[in-house]
């Protein structure tokens, strides 16, 4: 069985936690910021992990992280 490509844009977005989850990143924090609430911007900077129904396709894209 040959070995899986890993997505090297999906790997650079994406990271495993320990217990398998993928960690991702807000959107909506790189400009037109004036708008936003100081509030909304600092919640943005935290992480989040990927919703269930897409772990199964981003885990396939990057399968050795």
């Amino acid at each position: 069985m040959p070995k899986i490509k890993t997505n090297r844009a999906a790997a650079k977005r994406f990271k495993k936690t320990g217990t398998g989850k993928i960690k991702r990143a807000h959107a909506f924090t790189s400009h037109i910021l004036t708008p936003k609430t100081t509030k909304r911007k600092r919640n943005l900077r935290q992480g989040n992990t990927v919703a269930a129904v897409d772990q199964k396709n981003i885990s396939a894209l990057i399968p050795y992280l």
